[in-house]
C-alpha cells in the first residue's frame, strides 16, 4: 500500500495540474501513470470514448458475491490560488479549492492496497470528471458507463471537509447534502427616459418586487422543519442612471434536503414569477435547470453499516454530522444505485471553494486506512 509519504506527494503533483470540467486530461494521465506502477494481477483499466477524461479500475474480487464501487472526482475549480505553497497550482486562474486532489489521491491509497491484497468482492474505482459543473456523474450515468462488469451494486465516496479535524470521518443517515436548482430569469418591459415613467415599463422594480416576493416561498410555503434556500446571486439591468431599464435579469440557486421538496419549490418559483408578470405587465421567461445536482441521500442499511463500522473502530475518530446545503453530483448516482457518502475531515481554517484553502496532509493515510479497513469488514457481511 502507498506510504503517507507517497500519498502526500501524489496529493501534490495532482494539486500543481487542476483542470476544468471534461478538461481533465492531464490528471487522467497522471493517475494512469500512477496506476500503472500497481500490481496488475487484479486490476483491469477502462477509459470512455462517450466520455474521454473518465477513468475507471476494476479490481477482480476472489469470490465475488457482489461489486463496491468507489468514486472519486477530478476537477478544479476557476479560482486563482493564493496559499503561496510550493506545490500551488501551475495552471492560471485554476485550482484545487474543494479537494478533488485529496479525494483522487485517497482513492489511489485504496486502490493500491487492493493491488497487493485481492479483494474478496469486485471493486471499480471510478474517477469521475466534472464534478463542480456539467454534472460528470449525471453525464456517466446517462452515457452508459455503468454497464455489464462494469456497474457497482453499490457505490461510497468521501468528500473533504474544513470543519473537521484531520482524519475523522463523519456522516449520518439520510441526507449529507442538499440538491439544488440552477435559476435564470429574464424579466422584460419597455425601457424609457427616467423622466417619463408613465411612458415605460419599469423591469428593475419588477425584479425588485420579485426578490422580494421569492423571500417568502421558504418562509411561508416550505416545512420550517425541513429547511431549504433561494437565494438571487445576480441581477443585471439598466446602463445608465437616468433610463428607465426595460430588462433584467437574474442568477440564483435552489437548495433543499430532498428532491419532493426541490421540486415543491421549483414550483412555488414558478408561480409568484407568474404573479409578479401579471402584476407589472411584463413578460417572463424562467429556466430552471433540474435533475442535475439531486440530494445526497444515504441508503439506510449501507449507512447504518458504515457508520457502526466507524464508531466501534477504536483507530478511526468518527463525528456524526448535520447536512449541508451544499450540492454534489453523487446524489445521482446514488438515485440510481445505493451507496454512502460521507465526510473526511482535513482542519483548516479556509473553507471549500476558497483560494487559500490548505487541507492538512495528515488526513490521506488516515483516510485510505479507515476506508480500507471498513471495506475489508463489508465484504464479509
Amino acid at each position: 500500500m502507498l506510504t503517507s509519504q507517497q500519498l502526500i506527494q501524489i496529493r501534490r503533483q495532482l494539486h500543481r495540474i487542476p483542470e476544468l470540467a471534461l478538461e481533465e486530461y492531464q490528471t487522467q494521465q497522471y493517475l494512469l501513470q500512477v496506476i500503472q506502477n500497481f500490481k496488475q494481477q487484479y486490476l483491469q483499466i477502462k477509459t470512455c470514448p462517450q466520455l474521454p477524461t473518465a477513468l475507471l479500475v476494476r479490481v477482480q474480487g476472489s469470490n465475488p458475491q457482489k461489486t463496491i464501487g468507489y468514486r472519486a472526482d477530478m476537477d478544479g475549480l476557476p479560482i486563482e490560488e493564493k496559499t503561496d505553497l510550493p506545490f500551488a497550482s501551475q495552471h492560471a486562474g485554476q485550482m484545487h479549492a474543494c479537494g478533488h486532489d485529496f479525494h483522487m489521491t485517497v482513492a489511489l491509497g485504496i486502490l493500491s492496497y487492493f493491488s497487493e491484497h485481492q479483494p474478496q468482492d469486485n471493486l471499480i474505482f471510478f474517477f469521475q470528471p466534472a464534478e463542480e459543473s456539467k454534472n460528470g456523474g449525471k453525464l456517466a450515468y446517462e452515457q452508459n458507463v455503468f454497464t455489464g462488469k462494469w456497474r457497482p451494486d453499490e457505490f461510497f465516496a468521501l468528500h473533504v471537509t474544513p470543519d473537521l479535524p484531520a482524519g475523522t470521518i463523519g456522516c449520518r443517515l439520510g441526507t449529507l447534502f442538499a440538491g439544488t436548482t440552477e435559476v435564470n430569469i429574464d424579466l422584460y418591459g419597455q425601457d424609457g427616459h427616467a423622466a417619463y415613467p408613465q411612458q415605460a415599463n419599469d423591469m428593475i422594480v419588477a425584479a425588485a418586487a420579485l426578490i422580494e416576493q421569492i423571500q417568502t416561498i421558504i418562509s411561508r410555503s416550505i416545512d420550517p422543519i425541513a429547511g431549504g434556500v433561494v437565494t438571487i446571486g445576480k441581477l443585471e439591468a439598466g446602463t445608465i442612471r437616468n433610463a428607465i431599464a426595460g430588462h433584467a435579469h437574474l442568477e440564483g440557486t435552489i437548495r433543499g434536503l430532498s428532491q419532493s421538496m426541490i421540486e415543491r419549490i421549483d414550483q412555488r418559483l414558478r408561480e409568484v414569477t407568474a404573479g409578479i408578470a401579471k402584476s407589472f405587465n411584463a413578460e417572463v421567461k424562467i429556466q430552471l435547470n433540474q435533475g442535475g445536482y439531486w440530494p445526497v441521500e444515504n441508503n439506510p442499511h449501507l449507512t447504518a453499516e458504515f457508520i457502526n463500522y466507524m464508531k466501534e473502530n477504536s483507530q478511526v475518530n468518527y463525528q456524526n454530522t448535520q447536512p449541508a446545503m451544499t450540492g454534489e453530483d453523487f446524489g445521482y448516482l446514488l438515485a440510481q444505485i445505493p451507496g454512502t457518502m460521507f465526510w473526511l475531515g482535513v482542519d483548516d481554517s479556509s473553507q471549500l471553494h476558497s483560494a487559500t484553502f490548505n487541507p492538512q496532509e495528515s488526513a490521506l493515510i488516515a483516510g485510505v486506512t479507515a476506508i480500507v479497513g471498513f471495506l475489508q469488514a463489508h465484504m464479509q457481511q
